[in-house]
């Protein structure tokens, strides 16, 4: 059974002051459909846990910021979501928005509650419609799945969050230990669901009361303006002689990677994981990070041929950015789109529209550099149109030297010049108005 709630609140949160309960009466002897015994159920639940429903809202400061807290007592009826506890639920959001607050959710229910059916199951729209209404005014919303975290409970506060953190080995899933299929236990565990990119980290309990700080921290302080680009870390300094040398450049083994620029441009940062279509892509890293005491959100190519899962991941940052007001960085290194069999079949074309689409429609500003190697289409959906740079160690082109080579007949000889007609090189971008300078050890 998981940690009693009062112990896990007082884990995570200081002065946590819980709402005035306005429950309703039951609509009936035995809830609302009379289940037969129901009462006496909701009677022993509540001298066991000491609670009246299975969820405890209030506000907290989790470290020194305020947020509203949603907590369910597993040890009340499992905890269920019943009529009362959307009522709950409701009131919790309402509040956030009233008063302008994050929200955290900290999850561990078995469903919706089956003896009061399909009131109970009708609770799901109110808490979706709740959560919605929190998203548009935008306040950040953040999930923590204990064990177990499953049905309606896992379907709306869980999979709907910004942020979702899981507890190491919590049984995850729509379906419970005791209606899903025999088979395979993996999939239905916090660890499956990171791996299937349907959560963002597994958070070990005594590291949970800084991690929602520090996510917290990043998703309520944006800064004011555009991020700047980052300095160049590469030794390259002169202009490249011949597209060919911008190619071997970008593509040389010991030029620094995103990980690199990541690490020199934030103090700290925190990464999301995963398209919450079932896909991870290892060659994009996405999140936010910590700049001159300001929040800017990152994604970041690493030199890989980008997967649909990547620009997917990417696109969900970009959206989730927006909507918090926090400006973006993004980081253009990679041969290309995947464009194999498998790439195909996981809609490659329409995960590469997504990205475009969030980065054209982004009211926040969106600064790009490219760091490596800017290839066709799947590199520019992560481009900012208006505000990209360049390393002297890079090249940008509408499709690889080889490919250009191979679509024209050309022999493969003839690679290194048909790299040179391309007009690919650094210096070349800026002259055509595709980049807005080469930037160098400092920040142009």
């Amino acid at each position: 059974m998981p940690e009693p709630v009062r112990r896990l609140l007082d884990a995570v949160a200081a002065a946590f002051a819980e709402f005035p309960s306005e429950d309703v009466p039951e609509s009936g002897v035995d809830g609302p459909i009379g289940w037969r015994g129901y009462d006496e159920a909701r009677a022993r639940a509540g001298q066991r846990t000491g609670e009246r429903e299975s969820v405890v809202c209030g506000i907290g400061k989790v470290g020194d910021i305020e947020a509203v807290l949603i907590a369910f007592e597993f040890g009340f009826l499992g905890g269920s979501i019943g009529e009362r506890t959307g009522l709950r639920l409701e009131k919790a959001f309402t509040r956030a928005r009233e008063l302008g607050l994050p929200v955290v959710s900290l999850i561990a229910t078995g469903g919706s509650r089956m003896q009061e059916g399909m009131r109970a199951l009708a609770q799901l729209q109110r808490v979706a419609r709740q959560s919605a209404l929190t998203r548009q005014a935008g306040l950040p919303q953040l999930a923590l799945l204990r064990d177990p975290a499953t049905g309606g409970g896992w379907a709306t506060l869980g999979a709907g969050a910004d942020v979702t953190l899981a507890s190491p080995g919590a049984q995850v899933g729509f379906a419970g230990s005791r209606v899903r299929p025999p088979g395979d236990p993996r999939p239905y565990t916090a660890e499956g669901q990171f791996e299937s990119g349907h959560v963002d980290q597994i958070v070990e309990p005594g590291a949970l009361p800084e991690r929602l700080e520090r996510w917290l921290r990043l998703l309520t302080s944006p800064a004011g303006q555009a991020a700047p680009p980052p300095d160049a870390l590469g030794a390259a300094t002169a202009p490249s002689a011949t597209g060919w040398d911008a190619v071997r450049r970008a593509r040389a083994a010991g030029r620094p990677r995103a990980e690199s620029y990541l690490d020199s441009y934030f103090e700290w940062r925190e990464e999301l994981s995963g398209d919450r279509c079932g896909g991870v892509d290892p060659g994009v890293r996405c999140g936010f990070g910590r700049r001159a005491g300001a929040t800017i959100a990152y994604a970041a190519q690493c030199g890989t041929a980008t997967l649909p899962a990547g620009f997917r991941t990417a696109a969900r940052l970009v959206r989730l950015a927006d909507r918090l007001g926090i400006p973006v960085l993004t980081l253009v290194d990679t041969p290309g789109a995947a464009n194999d069999a498998a790439a195909e079949r996981a809609g490659a074309g329409p995960a590469i529209a997504e990205m475009f689409a969030a980065v054209a429609s982004a009211r926040v500003p969106v600064t790009t550099l490219v760091i490596g190697e800017g290839g066709s289409g799947g590199a520019l959906a992560f481009a900012a149109p208006d505000r990209t740079w360049v390393t002297p160690d890079s090249y940008f082109s509408v499709t690889s030297p080889e490919a250009a080579a191979a679509i024209l007949k050309r022999a493969a000889s003839e690679v290194p010049a048909t790299a040179n007609e391309l007009r690919l090189r650094p210096g070349d971008l800026v002259a055509l108005g595709v980049a807005r300078g080469v930037v160098s050890g400092h920040a142009s």
